[in-house]
């Protein structure tokens, strides 16, 4: 990874700021992207304290909203020469149903919105980069859920861990369709489960939902250990030319039937770009 330009979302906690300090320890040059200031702030110094020659850099965004998706793609994009690596790791998950600005379901905006913005902000620069890999943490939870084309936003009977699922079947659904997209340009995706890790996830969920994952964190792994695989995608050579997978503890791993539906996976491709405003890739 010496000398990688590696670019992450969601990597000031949990099993993003290990992989980015991970990474940061291997060579790599860390972009992050970040909300809060504080937090960003000191993810950013504990970079610089581990690879102090490195120019790490930060850039903010709300990864709930398209716009804010498309500015800081578009920024990363002029200011970064090269992309190495882009991880889509940025998640959250909501006990009630709320509704962004541009009139998304926030966990259908956050966890898989944001992925496809961001990856077309940033596919000419992976592509000039070549060899150059997206990560994409996804979850096992997927294997709860079912795609529903006529209700994507959760109108509907909103559960929320069932539409945090249903944004990580999307995850897979995603890579599968942007790997074949991305078929002889020498860019890979991937997707991962990372197992269910103890850290600050789910603790803004609300109500009895934070209370409830709180408690189960007590049987998760360590953040280090979740880490691993994604930090595996991101450099490992055994995985240079495998794209298009789902791992998990840095195997491949087979998803839900429901996640390996290629036509299910071309028809949310469409749904996305059409609701980013996207009209070609």
């Amino acid at each position: 990874m010496q000398g990688k330009v590696v670019v992450i979302t969601g990597a000031t906690s949990g099993i993003g700021q290990v992989a980015a300090e991970k990474l940061a320890a291997m060579g790599a040059r860390m972009v992050l992207v970040a909300r809060d200031q504080a937090r960003g702030e000191a993810a950013l110094a504990r970079l610089k304290q581990i690879a102090p020659d490195a120019a790490h850099n930060i850039h903010y965004a709300d990864l709930s909203r398209v716009g804010e998706m498309k500015r800081v793609a578009a920024g990363i994009a002029q200011s970064e020469p090269r992309v190495d690596v882009l991880i889509n790791n940025a998640g959250a998950i909501f006990n009630t149903r709320q509704v962004t600005e541009d009139g998304l379901e926030l966990t259908f905006a956050t966890n898989h919105m944001s992925y496809f913005v961001m990856t077309h902000g940033l596919r000419e620069r992976l592509a000039a980069s070549a060899p150059a890999r997206i990560v994409n943490t996804s979850s096992r939870a997927h294997r709860r859920a079912r795609i529903d084309f006529n209700d994507l936003q959760s109108a509907r009977d909103y559960n929320g861990f069932m539409v945090y699922s249903r944004s990580k079947l999307l995850n897979i659904l995603f890579t599968r369709e942007l790997a074949r997209r991305l078929s002889g340009t020498g860019v890979t995706a991937n997707a991962l489960h990372p197992g269910f890790v103890a850290s600050r996830f789910g603790n803004q969920s609300g109500g009895w939902f934070s209370f409830a994952i709180r408690f189960w964190q007590n049987f998760a792994i360590t953040p280090e250990e979740g880490a691993e695989t994604i930090v595996y995608l991101a450099s490992s050579p055994e995985v240079a030319d495998v794209t298009g997978k789902y791992f998990y503890k840095c195997r491949a791993a087979s998803p839900t039937s429901a996640a390996q539906d290629d036509s299910a996976a071309a028809r949310l491709w469409a749904e996305t770009a059409k609701l980013a405003g996207i009209v070609s890739w």
